[in-house]
């Protein structure tokens, strides 16, 4: 029951699947009420019992689905789930578990085979929608994400803000500045797309070349500086950092005002920094950054290791704490 209430609450599609088979549930029953007492009139037929029977089997397959879903038994789950799709099928609440189980295992085709298949009996279900722009971005399938996304935007323009996300991952921050101008204009920016934001802005009016060494050995370095590309600059200051070297606050920061919307060289920054003993500084670099980090629970987890130590070196052992226990 607690696993049905907590379910019912989260998930309107389960509520509505088991909303309709307690009903069809109910005219069974009723029904074989009835034919008790008329049967010396034989006025009505008695209620097939194997359409009931079939009912509470969906029933029970479904909820044995919802548990095991739920103690992260996917696979078990999945084969309940395609029971219930054998006794009763396209049912869309079936079909939109069967993608989140297949999604939970990292299946992308059926993953989104299944959520297809829902959101074509319910086109405008926002949650089947949101869910399948989920499955399409954590598979870097960015370019459907965004056309799916833009199809929710016509149906609730309060999700325009989602765009963003979607285009600052794909890094084209050209149409995350539109969009962002856009929700600004219409007073819509939420707290932290204001901060992102303003950090687009600021790095469009500042933006600057940082003084690098041009006659650097190593491949990674020479590749750089034909190709600035954020290919070769990621694992170029993965490399600097591992080996502590000095020339990483010079790269982050080329870094930075190249992609300015990559979490990844905020860290680079703020790490060369702390080595700096420019405790502040890193903590803004940090705090500038964090709002980036989007669907990356390592690297957020990277942001709170540094912010940890920053604040423990500056003596701010409450804020330390605090980061600690985000970890």
């Amino acid at each position: 029951m607690i696993i049905r209430n907590s379910y019912n609450k989260l998930n309107p599609l389960f509520e509505q699947s088991t909303r309709r088979i307690k009903q069809l549930i109910l005219i069974a029953l009723l029904g074989c009420g009835v034919t008790f007492k008329a049967q010396a009139q034989d006025s009505i037929p008695q209620v097939d019992a194997q359409l009931l029977k079939k009912k509470l089997d969906f029933q029970e397959l479904f909820f044995s689905a919802i548990t095991d879903k739920a103690i992260q038994n996917y696979q078990k789950a999945i084969t309940a789930l395609e029971k219930c799709n054998e006794l009763v099928p396209n049912d869309i609440a079936v079909l939109f578990e069967l993608s989140k189980n297949y999604h939970f295992l990292n299946r992308y085709v059926p993953a989104v085979n299944y959520a297809e298949q829902a959101l074509a009996l319910d086109p405008k279900n926002l949650w089947i929608a949101e869910h399948l722009v989920k499955v399409y971005r954590n598979h870097n399938a960015f370019d459907k994400a965004v056309s799916l996304q833009k199809k929710i935007i016509a149906n609730y323009p309060k999700k325009k803000g989602d765009l963003v996300y979607l285009y600052l991952r794909k890094n084209d921050l050209n149409n995350a500045k539109l969009i962002l101008e856009e929700l600004k204009t219409a007073k819509l920016l939420s707290p932290r797309l204001r901060r992102i934001h303003n950090q687009l802005m600021a790095y469009q009016k500042k933006r600057r070349q940082a003084a690098v060494p041009s006659k650097e050995s190593g491949d990674l370095v020479a590749a750089f500086e034909k190709d600035s590309s954020f290919k070769i600059l990621k694992p170029l200051l993965t490399k600097l950092d591992s080996a502590k070297d000095a020339k990483l606050l010079a790269y982050s920061e080329k870094g930075l005002s190249l992609y300015p919307a990559q979490p990844f060289v905020y860290l680079m920054h703020a790490k060369a920094l702390y080595r700096n003993k420019k405790y502040k500084n890193a903590l803004e670099s940090l705090e500038n950054g964090i709002d980036f980090v989007i669907d990356n629970p390592n690297m957020l987890k990277d942001f709170y290791k540094e912010f940890v130590k920053n604040y423990q070196r500056m003596g701010n052992a409450k804020k330390a704490s605090f980061y600690k226990k985000k970890l």
